[in-house]
This record gives structure tokens, C-alpha cells and sequence, in this order.
């Protein structure tokens, strides 16, 4: 199941144009969390893009949050974001 998430979430980052993009399942870590009951996984992403020049950190986690449009209620319950532009 992880690795189905984790291309479903890789799918729709795509809208960003990511130069990098690294998701990492954290689900295991948080056993027992009761979001995990739910059946959301934790994930933490590292995106790199052309898309995030010029913007703040909430303008960048916005977008991501927007691409990642109806995952956010479904497959995902925590995310850890770390979006950054090509010269950072």
C-alpha cells in the first residue's frame, strides 16, 4: 500500500515540475497515532522546482497542498514539506 501511495502522491506533485522530488513514507514511526487508525499515512516530501522562485514558505506549502488536492482527506494524514527553489 505505501508504494501505491507513494506514486499517488509523486503523480499529482507533477503539476509542479519537480527538478527533485524525494517522498518518504513515515507511517511505520507513528503506529498507533490516531490519525494512523484513520488510515492516512505520514509522509515527508523534499520538492525541488522552478514553480517556487519568489515565493514564501506559505505560498510554496500552498502549492503542494493544491496539487496534492483531495489526498490531503483521503491517503494522507500528516506531511512534512520541504519545497525549495533551484537556487537554495
Amino acid at each position: 500500500m505505501s508504494n501505491i501511495r507513494i506514486e499517488h502522491i509523486r503523480q499529482h506533485l507533477q503539476i509542479l515540475h519537480p527538478l527533485e522530488l524525494q517522498i518518504e513514507d513515515e507511517s511505520a514511526q507513528h503506529a498507533g497515532h490516531s490519525g494512523a487508525q484513520s488510515g492516512g499515512g505520514h509522509f515527508k516530501v523534499r520538492i525541488l522546482s522552478e514553480v517556487f522562485i519568489g515565493k514564501s514558505l506559505l505560498q510554496r506549502h500552498r502549492l503542494v497542498y493544491d496539487a496534492l488536492g483531495d489526498l490531503m482527506h483521503t491517503e494522507i494524514h500528516a506531511l512534512a514539506i520541504q519545497a525549495l527553489a533551484p537556487d537554495e
